[in-house]
């Protein structure tokens, strides 16, 4: 179980870096984009995150339909900060 928390963490920031370097300028790969948040929704929902899952459903949503929306992308990258700096002090 210790190292879950660092498998989590890991995935996490292998996807973050992508993520929280867009801006809308830059969304031209949505599908690459959507696929990320798509599996660290997964990781929201395994930690019981249901709050954080159901932002990320909504933010994936509009990727897919090639909608921008700058508050659900900020919205996620405070999610990502909050969890990133949790399992840090773990």
């Amino acid at each position: 179980a210790e190292n879950a928390p660092k498998s989590i963490n890991e995935a996490l920031s292998s996807q973050i870096e992508l993520i929280t370097r867009k801006d809308e300028r830059n969304y031209k790969d949505f599908k690459k984009i959507e696929e990320s948040v798509h599996r660290i929704k997964h990781k929201f929902s395994i930690l019981g995150l249901e709050k954080s899952y159901e932002k990320a459903n909504e933010f994936e949503y509009h990727l897919r339909e090639k909608q921008f929306n700058l508050t659900e992308k900020q919205d996620f990258n405070k999610i990502l900060i909050t969890i990133s700096k949790f399992l840090q002090t773990i």
